[in-house]
């Protein structure tokens, strides 16, 4: 059985996963009706007041199953009905207030917002600026600044609360990066599916007679699914229909190719792998968008690659990753890809499917090189840069930067901007620790580098030289 990190991943699961059988079954009218009861079967609750409050939010995450709001682009959206268990915003007083006769919060507020009340400080919201001053005076640590987990975790300021004290997301301002999906303790935020798309895709092709379907799987895949190898992962997904397994991490040699001479060409170069980190820069620097790399993504490149060779094919990604399933829509990826699932999704996949992981015997797989595969972790692009600079163009003064996570990234952008960066390449990853920690990951932990590092070794190749003689040759 697998072991999700949270109870909100293994109930996304289980709608997942009832979904896709209802649509082997040729039974998706019957969805909203049976699935709902299914997971939560009565007469009490799993987790919420009631049985049929818990329904009703099962049938909103049946809805994101099933595609979502078609008119959104954000491959995020807010469960309202979800969202109504975080405590108010802003500066509260705790039960720690001692009603002393000092009123360092009354003397420290810039508003005039904080009174002493029955020896008690009070806060007029309508006044308050949440600007904190009171809670580094207080003494007692007694005043706090609460903020809701969502708005914590996203680092872009996307979400706010409306009027019905419901998250909202700017689209705006989001990049897509699903820290907020993570993070909501109530799931009120989730990644919408295509869970469908690849159930069409799989079928139409008729056993890959019509057309082949390419399975792209991501280097962070290693350690997501407990006690089985990437080769028996290979063939689980080879038995869901699939007429072959590559591995993005041949994009990813790619991807270092062109960096590398990039940067020596530029001089300055930022990574253009992680679409949220792209985003970010374009939302927030548009003045440092010349630095970032032309290069596609290892899922494009790796996606072009098989098209070249095999023009009617359909390729799906298999990622840990919310915005790409946003990037895979956007017109620079020139419909390399067709369709993006999680490794949630892929989990249900083969348990609707009826496929023991344990069981399989391994196919092996070995498109890629240690460089590519490591690209999973922060700090792996940074690692292989290093060594195709040299080896491939005489180029050994890289300066780089790892950038892990949305807040090292701004303050080595804003360094950029201002032009007092020392460096000269800089790793953006929107995600702390690399993809291996995307948000839609089975697992996130620590472990998960060893993971990625013993994956790299395994690698039959440990140049890139070969993934580069390929492209060119397709060329």
């Amino acid at each position: 059985m697998i072991k999700f990190d949270t109870y909100v991943q293994k109930l996304k699961y289980s709608v997942l996963k009832e979904v896709i059988k209802k649509a082997y079954d040729d039974d998706l009218q019957n969805t909203y009706r049976d699935i709902p009861k299914i997971i939560s079967p009565g007469p009490k609750p799993l987790a919420r007041c009631c049985v049929y409050k818990e329904r009703a939010i099962i049938e909103e995450r049946i809805t994101l199953a099933m595609g979502g709001n078609k008119d959104n682009p954000n491959s995020v959206e807010v469960i309202d009905i979800a969202c109504d268990e975080c405590p108010a915003e802003g500066v509260m007083v705790t039960p720690a207030c001692r009603g002393c006769i000092v009123h360092r919060c009354v003397d420290s507020c810039p508003r005039g917002a904080i009174t002493i009340v029955n020896h008690q400080a009070t806060i007029d919201k309508e006044k308050c600026v949440e600007c904190g001053k009171c809670t580094e005076a207080c003494p007692y640590s007694a005043l706090i600044m609460q903020k809701r987990p969502c708005i914590k975790s996203c680092k872009v300021n996307a979400i706010t609360i409306d009027e019905e004290k419901k998250a909202k997301i700017d689209n705006d301002k989001c990049i897509s990066c699903g820290a907020c999906v993570y993070q909501c303790p109530f799931g009120a935020i989730s990644d919408k599916s295509m869970v469908l798309d690849v159930v069409d895709i799989l079928r139409k092709s008729e056993n890959n007679t019509k057309y082949n379907v390419y399975a792209v799987i991501a280097p962070s895949i290693v350690g997501q699914f407990d006690n089985i190898k990437p080769e028996q992962i290979v063939t689980g997904i080879m038995k869901l229909g699939f007429h072959q397994v590559v591995e993005a991490a041949l994009g990813a040699d790619i991807a270092l190719h062109h960096e590398a001479g990039e940067l020596k060409e530029k001089g300055v170069l930022t990574t253009s792998c992680c679409p949220s980190f792209v985003m970010f820069v374009e939302k927030n620097f548009p003045e440092l968008l010349k630095y970032v790399s032309s290069a596609v993504s290892p899922m494009v490149i790796t996606g072009e690659l098989i098209k070249k060779s095999d023009p009617d094919a359909k390729v799906i990604f298999i990622g840990p990753c919310t915005s790409k399933k946003r990037e895979y829509r956007m017109e620079k990826t020139k419909g390399a890809i067709d369709c993006v699932i999680s490794f949630e999704e892929l989990q249900a996949f083969f348990d609707a499917r009826g496929i023991d992981m344990e069981t399989l015997e391994d196919t092996v797989l070995n498109n890629a090189s240690f460089y590519g595969r490591i690209f999973a972790k922060s700090g792996g692009i940074t690692e292989g840069i290093k060594k195709a600079a040299k080896e491939y163009y005489d180029f050994d003064d890289v300066r780089p930067v790892v950038m892990s996570g949305i807040d090292q990234c701004r303050m080595n952008l804003l360094k950029l901007k201002m032009g007092k960066a020392a460096e000269n390449f800089f790793e953006g990853m929107a995600c702390d620790g690399g993809c291996l920690n995307g948000a839609l990951c089975i697992h996130h932990g620590p472990k998960n580098v060893k993971e990625v590092d013993n994956f790299g070794k395994q690698a039959k190749e440990q140049d890139i030289k070969n993934s580069v003689n390929l492209y060119n040759l397709d060329d």
